[in-house]
């Protein structure tokens, strides 16, 4: 299994690393075959705070058929996520994973790009619910039916509340590859 891991410009990186990490465990300490690859625009992109990372792949090498599930880490809008998360380049790649109905994970803001791109519209989804709901707001601009909880899934895509949020993200994308016992087994590892 193979999760393609979307970095636009401005990304939060603690909302990134969980992927990495708890998909890492799976497949280093249980051999469980979930291997995670990176992306954006370009080779190298600066995540929130300036902090650069290379990526794996840039957003045109990419297949969408060799893909299991797409997971997105939200951003900034001062380190400019919006500029690449509402690019329609990227738009097309989450409509692409959703027409082949495969997992679509994002945390806190990363929701927005999957909201905007229509997939959403008349199902439930959540996104950053602190200021006032100002995101949630947003969110529901695009057709999308807001639950205030944590962590809301409906069919294959999974949104969440804050970075607080990522790893329980991270570990139901997990569930959603292996299953529940799998998960588990990874998330009593890590001290969960």
């Amino acid at each position: 299994m193979k999760i393609l891991l979307f970095c636009a410009k401005g990304f939060e990186t603690m909302e990134f690393s969980v992927f990495i990490d708890v998909m890492g465990w799976a497949r280093n300490d249980y051999n469980y075959q979930v291997f995670v690859e990176t992306c954006g625009f370009n080779k190298v992109v600066n995540s929130a705070f300036n902090v650069p990372i290379v990526v794996d792949k840039t957003i045109d090498e990419i297949n969408v058929n060799e893909y299991d599930a797409l997971a997105i880490p939200g951003g900034f809008e001062e380190y400019g996520f919006y500029e690449e998360a509402y690019d329609e380049k990227f738009l097309n790649l989450i409509r692409r994973f959703n027409e082949q109905n495969k997992i679509i994970a994002s945390v806190c803001v990363g929701a927005l790009p999957i909201g905007k791109s229509g997939v959403l519209k008349n199902r439930n989804a959540t996104t950053y619910c602190l200021n006032n709901g100002f995101r949630q707001k947003q969110l529901a601009e695009f057709g999308v039916n807001i639950i205030n909880e944590r962590v809301v899934v409906d069919d294959n895509v999974i949104t969440s509340f804050c970075p607080e949020t990522a790893p329980d993200v991270a570990f139901e994308l997990l569930k959603k590859l292996c299953g529940e016992q799998k998960m588990l087994i990874v998330k009593k590892a890590m001290g969960f």
